[in-house]
Order: structure tokens, then sequence, then C-alpha cells
């Protein structure tokens, strides 16, 4: 049971909230003209066409894509980091460090080694201040520390920062981030145990609808916050101290705030709830266009002036299990869902007065999803006049551990984290060095499949990456516990999974363990360029309005800093990505850009192509790595100890530029043409010098 709601008390909460939230957030954009920032996390959702007669996602949302190309500016040529998962994407945006910083380099989930050389798994959606399943901060920095937490410089500023099914920001999984929050023992904690351990589902699923997925992180003295609602806001190792905040958690606390008078609906007027009817947080970390728009837009008009949210892909059935190929007439009509949601979202905010005039607007799609079936029926259908039908569709699953035993001869003991670029994980953690992984890694190389939809023989492994090679892609953090013995990029059109009870046997035929799964046809986690160069869009004062531009190399970690630049404010760290200048006005670039502009972008496309997991460096190292380690012991040597020179100058090097790109971006300090020529010259001296190697280094 839930003690009941007082509308009155909320009433009044709305009412003061609605005039003074706003007013207290001090945003410092240069013209002093953004007051809101609407961040917008799209799962999967493309720019481009998977079929080339079918428009793509974005261009079957007209009232959105419109909106972002008529007013500001759209890039086709943005990238995840690697691993390429929800997960991760997310909090690289939310932060704009890669995942060596924020702890989750592999998502959605990550493995561990534990004292005895036995694996664990941890999931990676925790929230921020939760331990991982190795005992350190999930969100685990390079100080051995939980990460700065995105919603300060915000908070600070005096402006509440609303977070609806995003990652990390609000409660992600029952009991365990609700003891990590309130403290085992506590009454929310007891509660929510009791509902979880209840005989009936709906009851279980109580505690997921009233504390996951929604979040508002107060500033101090906000009226939101003024309630018995509200909780205390701990972030103990946020540089320069975080005291005196609250926050509102979970659509149990969010609510009675936002929406004294009844629950929160979408933008269709449905109440929005879970499965059984029960009002909060609708069924997982799924939601619709309509409910994720419909909730941001209440939070906005109660006064939260920053909200970030998520809306789930479009190509995945709401109706029944399974899953759509591009042009079928399910994944139009609910494109078209999304399409009339986002119509209305904008209709609404401009009767509140929230326009492209005075808000920051960014979209960020976490990942491209690669799309696994057959040849679509007829061929030239567009999905829009003639349907397209498929008569396979679903992602290749290949039984991995059975294939090893079944085609080398493999039984060594391993964990992975299933997907489409598997994390391996042999047990007793050996050394990259040992024998047992040399073999695993030559025998992996060596594994084919006969692909059940199209009949051709594939490579399952497209490129392996040693320690020494996730530790240049930003994948090791500083917990040794949760670096894997390696990971294997693997064909796009597989997901690799291990057999659910061990031990593993040998496949009599090949069907027994290669097969087309049900389901799942989006595959996504690789390095392939259709998975990772997504795109994203910004659109506010400021903002240039540039239309489709894809000129410019970014990747998700460049969006955080170019937002803080826009809005006058700043972390207390340094970026792994940097403010595109590109893409703002003259007056609106923070002065030491706008003093020695073309220094700056020179600069920071070298540090791109230099740093970024998908940059130059990155993209050629993963082949030389690969070609290393199926090589002879004596090639893999010589690549061990030039890899370790070569990771080891690029970071000292991405140090040095970053600062001089963060001093101009937050410190009023303008690139000098002396620096801009030095530092560019070295980073494409190192570029060059591992695209040679990629080229060349054979046995």
């Amino acid at each position: 049971m839930r003690a009941p709601i007082s509308v009155a008390l909320g009433l009044f909460f709305l009412g003061t909230a609605s005039q003074s939230a706003s007013a207290a957030c001090q945003l410092h954009s240069p013209d002093g003209r953004i007051k809101h920032v609407i961040n917008i996390v799209f799962d999967n959702v493309h720019l481009r066409r998977d079929n080339p007669n079918v428009p793509s996602d974005l261009e079957q949302m007209p009232n959105l894509l419109n909106f972002l190309e008529s007013n500001g500016v759209v890039s086709g040529n943005n990238h995840t980091p690697l691993i390429s998962h929800t997960a991760h994407d997310i909090v690289t945006g939310l932060t704009g460090v890669y995942g060596d910083r924020n702890g989750i380099p592999v998502a959605n989930s990550y493995g561990f080694f534990k004292p005895d050389g036995s694996v664990g798994f941890s999931s990676s959606f925790l929230y921020w201040t939760a331990l991982g399943g190795d005992g350190k901060p999930e969100m685990l920095n390079e100080l051995g520390k939980t990460a700065p937490a995105p919603w300060v410089p915000y908070t600070r500023a005096g402006c509440d920062v609303g977070a609806f099914s995003v990652a990390n920001i609000e409660f992600e999984r029952v009991p365990d981030d609700v003891t990590t929050f309130y403290g085992a023992g506590s009454p929310q904690d007891l509660a929510v145990r009791a509902d979880l351990a209840s005989s009936s589902p709906a009851t279980r699923q109580q505690a997921t609808t009233d504390y996951l997925g929604i979040a508002i992180h107060c500033a101090v003295g906000s009226k939101l916050c003024q309630n018995g609602f509200a909780a205390n806001d701990p972030l103990p190792d946020e540089p320069n101290g975080y005291v005196g905040f609250k926050g509102l958690f979970g659509n149990i606390n969010v609510q009675p705030v936002i929406s004294p008078s009844g629950p929160v609906k979408d933008l269709d007027g449905n109440v929005i709830a879970d499965q059984f009817g029960h009002p909060g947080f609708p069924n997982g970390f799924s939601p619709l266009a309509t409910q994720s728009l419909g909730y941001a837009a209440t939070m906005l008009e109660s006064g939260v002036p920053v909200v970030y949210f998520y809306i789930a892909d479009a190509h995945d059935n709401r109706s029944a299990p399974g899953t759509f190929g591009p042009g079928e007439a399910g994944y139009v009509a609910q494109l078209k869902q999304y399409d009339i949601a986002f119509g209305k979202f904008f209709e609404r905010l401009a009767k509140d007065g929230i326009t492209k005039d005075n808000t920051l607007f960014t979209v960020v799609p976490d990942e491209n999803d690669h799309f696994v079936g057959s040849a679509p029926t007829p061929a030239n259908c567009d999905g829009i006049k003639v349907p397209c039908t498929y008569a396979k569709v679903g992602e290749v699953n290949a039984q991995i551990d059975r294939l090893l035993i079944t085609q080398r001869a493999n039984t060594t003991p391993f964990a992975i984290h299933t997907d489409d670029a598997p994390t391996f994980y042999l047990t007793g953690n050996p050394a990259p060095t040992a024998a047992v992984t040399r073999t695993m890694e030559h025998d992996l190389d060596a594994l084919v499949a006969t692909n059940p939809i199209t009949g051709n023989t594939d490579k399952l492994s497209a490129l392996l990456a040693d320690q020494a090679e996730m530790k240049l892609l930003h994948m090791v953090t500083t917990s040794a516990a949760r670096t894997p013995t390696l990971t294997m990029f693997g064909n796009e059109n597989y997901f690799f999974v291990t057999v659910s009870k061990p031990p593993a046997t040998a496949c009599a035929v090949q069907s027994d363990c290669v097969f087309v799964g049900s389901g799942f046809a989006w595959n996504h986690g690789d390095f392939q360029r259709d998975i990772t160069r997504t795109w994203v869009a910004m659109v506010g004062p400021g903002v240039k309005q540039l239309g489709r531009n894809d000129e410019v190399f970014t990747d998700h970690a460049d969006v955080r800093p170019t937002v803080m630049a826009l809005l006058g404010l700043s972390d207390d760290y340094l970026h792994e990505g940097r403010v595109v200048a590109e893409w703002i006005n003259e007056r609106a670039l923070p002065d030491g850009i706008r003093d020695a502009r073309e220094n700056f972008i020179e600069l920071a496309q070298a540090y791109k192509q230099l740093n970024a997991p998908l940059g130059r460096l990155g993209r050629a190292s993963l082949v030389w790595s690969n070609r290393s380690v199926i090589a002879t012991d004596k090639v893999y040597a010589r690549y061990l100890k030039e890899i370790g020179d070569v990771t080891e100058d690029r970071d000292e090097l991405a140090g040095q530029i970053k600062t001089v790109l963060d001093n101009a971006a937050f410190h009023h300090r303008p690139v000098d043409e002396r620096a801009e020529d030095g530092l560019g010259d070295r980073a494409k001296r190192l570029i060059d010098h591992v695209e040679d190697r990629a080229e060349r280094d054979r046995d």
C-alpha cells in the first residue's frame, strides 16, 4: 500500500514552482536567451536509410526532422564510443568522457574477475552512486572514485534537472538502487522488497513502477524539493563538494509535485502506466515517444528548466513479440505515431512559451543498429505505398563455446558478455601472452559458419582486440578486474552467446549452434560504420542554421562540452570531447574560442582523429591489433612493446591538447598558432605512424 497523495499540498508546490524555479536558474549563454534545455536520447532511430527505397526513421518523422533541419544542424557524421551500446553511449553523451573514465566501456553489462579467477557480471544500468559487482563505484573514474555527475553544473547554477528513462541519473534497478540510495532497512527499501516478494505479478511490478526511471535533481532552495517527497541527493566524491542538494526519485515522489491533480499523462491524454494500469514508470525502459514527451512536457511546465529523456526504438513490435524489418507495415505505423507525438510536443511547448528562440534542443541516438534479415518482398517496396515483408527476420545466434569445441577442439573455460562484439573473460584471468590466451585468439580467428539466411560461409571474427588495444580504445578502467581478456568484434550479422547450461558439447550439425534468433533483428555493439556512425542534432540560440551538415567528424563525447559552452557553464574535469565550434554562431562562442577560432578548430579536428575510438588512429590501431594478435608470438611480442609506447604517447599528447582546448572553451585562453601547429603536427605524425603499422606490420 502507498500513502495517499496530498492534492492540496501538490497544488501549492506546482503553483509556486512554475513561477520561481525558472527565475532561479542562472544559465549564462552569451546573449542570455537560453532558458530551457531539452535533451532527447533515441534508441536506434536512424537518419540514414536501411533500405535505399524505404525512407529512414527520421524521414518518416517530418515533424521532428523539419524542426531540426530548419532551425539548427543535423549531422550524420557522429560516432559512438566503443563498445557501442545503450548504457555506454548514453553515459558518454551525458558526461563527455569515454568508458575508461566513466567505468562502463562494456555495456549493457560487464564481466569482472573475482579473486579466485572466476567471472561475475554486473549490470551497467545502476544509479550514479551505486557500487559495481567488483565492489568499486559503478561510475568509476580515472581516480578510482565515482565520476562527476552530469546534473551538477545545472543544479549549482540554480537549475532543477529532470530525467525520464535515461541512464544512471535516475534509479535503474530494484531493489538495488532503492537500497543504495535510501539505505538497507529504510521504509522505502522495506516497501520495495515487500512488493517484490509478493506472489502477485501486479504487486511485484509496483516497485518498478513507483521507483524506476524518473527523477528530478533539485537546486538548493528549489520549491520542487521543499516537501516531504524530497530526499537528500548526496554525491560524496563530487569535486568541490556537493552539499545541501535534494532530489525527487521515482514517480511516487515526482508525480505529486509536478502533477498534483492526478497521474501524469502522455500526449494523447492517456495515463502513463505499467501493464497492470498502475500510474508511473511504464513497462521497463522502452517508453514510447508520446510517453517520454508527455512526461518531459509536464516537468517543463512545472518549472523544471532542464530535462533529459529517452525514447525507445520504433522497430520493435509494440503489440506482439518480435521485431520488424525496414518498411514493414507495423514499423511504418509506429514511426507515424512517433511523428504525431513530436508534432503535439512542439505545439504544446509553443503554447507554454518554450521554443527554439529560448531553448537549447539536443538529440542524440545511442547507436545505429544493423538490420539482419532476408531481402524484402517485393524488391521495390518503399514501405509507404508498398509495404515490405521479409521471409526471415532475426539476428543469427551463434553458440561460440560449442563452435570452438566443434571446429577447434578448444574446451577452455570462459565467460562472455553476449553481444555482436563479445568480450571474453578466460577463467583464471590469464596474461595476454599466456598460451591459453594466444590459442583462444587464433581459434576465434579461424571460426566460420554458414549463414542460415544468405547461405554464405562467413568468417565470424572481424577484428580481435587484446588488452593493449582495448586500453588504446578507452576500454580499460581503473578496476583491473573489469578488463576482459580480449574482445572479438564480430561479423555484424551474428549475435554470440554461450550455452545456458554448461558443459558445452560439440555441434552434431551446424544448426545446433547457429540459427536465426527470434525477437531481435537489429545488431549493435560492433565497430562497423553502419553501427557506429550515427547522428546528432542541435537547435537553439547560438546554434547555426546549417540544416543537414555532415562535414565535421564528431562523437558522443563532444555533445557535453558543446552544450556547456552554449550555456556558459562548465564541468570540474577535462572532457574527452571538444566544443564543436563549427556549429556555433560567432557571437555565441566562448571568447577563448572566438578570439582564435580557426586555430581552435584545426587543433580540435586533429585531436578527434587522434583520441576518439573511431578516429583515424583508433580504427588503424584495431587493424594493427588484429593482425598482430593472430600472427606469430614473435610478431605479437613486437606489437606489444610498440603499442604500449604508442598508447603512452597518445595519452600524453591528447592530455596536452584537451587542456589547451578546454582552456580556450572555458578559461578565456585562445589557442595560439604555435600550439596549434606544434600539437597538431605531432598528432598527425602519430596517426600516420599507426596507419603505417596497420598497413605493413606482418610476419
